[in-house]
C-alpha cells in the first residue's frame, strides 16, 4: 500500500511539474495520460483503506473505541485542512497544481460517520455518491457562488465561506462529495481481507473491468447514442471547446444537457469518469498487493515515499511556490523526484515515520487518548494508541 501511494505521489508530481501536451503535435504528454485524474483517485481509495485500517479492519471499532478512532480523524482532518490552506497561500493563482490538502481535510471529515460501516454498506454508500454527487454538480453549478481560487487560502475562507465551502464540496477539483466515492471504496476494501490471493486477483479483475467498460460506455453514449451532438449544441457549436474538454478534461461542463454526464474524462467527475478513475486504483492497489510478496524489497524507493507523503507533497508544493521549474521541467521533476526517494529512504531508515506524519499523528493520538479517558470517567486514561495509518 505505501508502494502504490509512492506512486501516486510521483503521479501528481508529474501532472505538476511535466507539460500536459507535445509543442509540436499538441497531443497529450504520456504523464498527462497515464497520471492525470487517476493519482488523486489513487490517493483517495488508499486513504479510505487506511480510514479502515485504523478503525478495526475486518473488525469495526464500536462503543468508546469509534467515538475515539472519529475523536482522532476529525483532528487529523482539521490539521491537513490548516496544512492545506496555508501551504495554498505560498502558490499563485496561475499556477498549475491544485492543492489537495485541504480537500483531504474535508474527505476525512465526510468519512467519520462511516467508521463503524461494514464493506456492503460502504460499496453502497459509494455507489450513492457515485450517481449522486455528479448529478448535484450538474444541478447546483449555476445557482452555487463563483470559484474562490484555484488553492483556497485562510484569507478565502475567512473573507468568502460559503463559497469556499461550495467549491471544496461541489465545484472545486477535488469536490468532496464526488471524491467521497473513492474513499468509501477503499474503506470497504479495508474492511475484507487484503492478505487473500483471491481477493487480490477479484479486486485486479473488477478493476479493469470496471475502467473497461466505464471508457467503452462514455464511447457509445458519446458517438453512437448522438452524445457528442447534443454536447455541440450545448456549447453553440464550438468544436474546439469541446475537443477540450473531452480530450483535456474540466471542472466546468455543460449544465443545459443531461449529457456532460456522460464524459469520461479525468476531473470531469462525472459518473463514469469516476468509474475509470476507481477501477484504475482498484487495478494498480491489486497488482502491488500481488507482487509485494515477491520483490518487496526492490519496492523501497516507491514505499519509502508512499509511508511519508504528506511530508513529501507539501515539499513539493513549496518547491513549486519558487516557480523555477517552467523552462526545464524534465530537469526539476528529476531532481524533485530523486531528492523525495533518498530523502524517504534515509528518514524511514534512521528516524521511521515521516517529520509531518509523526506530527499529525501524535496530536491525533492525543486526542483520541483522552477521547477514551473522557468515556471511562478518569480524566486521565491512557487508551490504546491509534491503529498505524499514513495519510495518503
Amino acid at each position: 500500500m505505501d508502494a502504490a501511494r509512492g506512486l501516486a505521489l510521483i503521479g501528481l508530481m508529474s501532472v505538476h511539474v511535466l507539460p500536459s501536451h507535445d509543442d509540436e503535435t499538441s497531443e497529450p504528454s504520456w504523464s498527462f495520460i497515464i497520471f492525470s485524474g487517476d493519482s488523486a483517485a489513487l490517493f483517495a481509495l488508499l486513504a479510505g483503506v487506511g480510514l479502515a485500517l485504523a478503525s478495526g479492519g475486518t473488525r469495526p471499532h464500536g462503543g468508546r473505541e469509534l467515538t475515539a478512532d472519529r475523536a482522532a480523524l476529525v483532528v487529523r482532518a482539521v490539521l491537513i485542512a490548516v496544512l492545506g490552506l496555508g501551504s495554498g497561500s505560498l502558490l499563485s493563482e496561475d499556477l498549475p497544481a491544485a492543492n489537495i490538502l485541504i480537500y483531504y481535510g474535508v474527505f476525512f471529515l465526510l468519512a467519520a460517520p462511516f467508521l463503524r460501516s461494514g464493506p456492503t454498506a460502504l460499496f453502497g454508500s459509494a455507489a450513492f455518491f457515485l450517481v449522486t454527487a455528479p448529478v448535484l454538480m450538474q444541478l447546483l453549478r449555476d445557482e452555487l457562488p463563483g470559484f474562490v481560487s484555484g488553492n483556497p487560502t485562510f484569507g478565502d475562507l475567512l473573507t468568502q465561506p460559503g463559497a469556499t465551502a461550495a467549491q471544496l464540496l461541489l465545484t472545486g477539483t477535488y469536490p468532496a462529495l464526488a471524491y467521497l466515492a473513492y474513499l468509501l471504496v477503499g474503506m470497504g476494501l479495508g474492511r475484507l481481507d487484503l492478505r487473500r490471493k483471491a481477493i487480490q486477483v477479484r479486486l485486479l479483475v473488477i478493476g479493469v473491468g470496471v475502467s473497461v467498460c466505464a471508457e467503452a460506455l462514455s464511447y457509445v453514449l458519446l458517438h453512437g447514442a448522438g452524445g457528442y451532438d447534443r454536447l455541440l449544441a450545448s456549447v453553440s457549436g464550438d468544436e474546439e471547446e469541446l475537443a477540450d474538454v473531452l480530450v483535456w478534461g474540466s471542472d466546468w461542463l455543460p449544465t443545459d444537457t443531461w449529457w456532460s454526464l456522460a464524459i469520461a474524462t479525468p476531473h470531469t467527475n462525472a459518473p463514469l469518469a469516476i468509474a475509470v478513475s476507481l477501477g484504475t486504483g482498484l487495478a494498480v492497489l491489486s497488482l502491488f498487493l500481488l507482487v509485494s510478496g515477491a520483490v518487496g524489497s526492490w519496492l523501497l524507493p516507491l514505499s519509502a515515499m508512499g509511508s511519508m507523503t504528506l511530508s513529501l507533497y507539501t515539499a513539493h508544493l513549496v518547491a513549486l511556490s519558487f516557480e523555477v521549474h517552467y523552462h526545464r521541467p524534465y530537469l526539476w521533476f528529476t531532481i524533485q523526484l530523486m531528492t523525495a526517494v533518498l530523502f524517504a529512504v534515509a528518514w524511514q531508515r534512521t528516524l521511521g515515520q515521516g517529520p509531518l506524519e509523526r506530527v499529525v499523528g501524535a496530536v491525533a493520538k492525543s486526542a483520541r487518548r483522552w477521547s477514551l479517558a473522557a468515556s471511562s470517567g478518569t480524566g486521565h486514561g491512557q487508551g490504546p494508541g491509534l491503529h498505524p495509518d499514513r495519510r495518503s
